[in-house]
């Protein structure tokens, strides 16, 4: 099992890897072929359903919401792959969104005694 820090990254590469060498029974290369408006369909699709599953009460409506997140996840990544985006550009955007680099912002925090 991947450690979670490293998951998005390692599936950021796998799914470049498939744009690369295209296996023929893929269904990222399937996503791929479809271009923009495929990926985008899912994309739409996967954050509906997002919605959705957060409206879910309990245990059960918790576990719907993290899988579907994880859809949306992986078809926001293939949408990034396909315009050769990559994992460190979106983070660079998030971290300037914070006003500060993360290693300033993570400087910053108070040391444990």
């Amino acid at each position: 099992m991947s450690e979670p820090q490293h998951v998005l990254a390692r599936l950021m590469a796998t799914i470049a890897d498939r744009k690369a060498n295209p296996p023929p029974k893929s269904y990222t290369t399937t996503l791929f072929t479809g271009g923009v408006p495929k990926i985008g369909e899912k994309i739409r699709e996967e954050a509906e359903e997002v919605v959705e599953a957060a409206g879910e009460e309990g245990e059960a409506g918790r576990t719907h919401l993290v899988r579907e997140a994880a859809d949306l996840i992986y078809h926001l990544f293939v949408m990034l792959g396909h315009r050769d985006v990559p994992l460190a550009d979106v983070e660079a955007e998030l971290a300037r969104r914070f006003g500060m680099s993360g290693l300033d912002e993570k400087a910053a925090r108070p040391k444990a005694e």
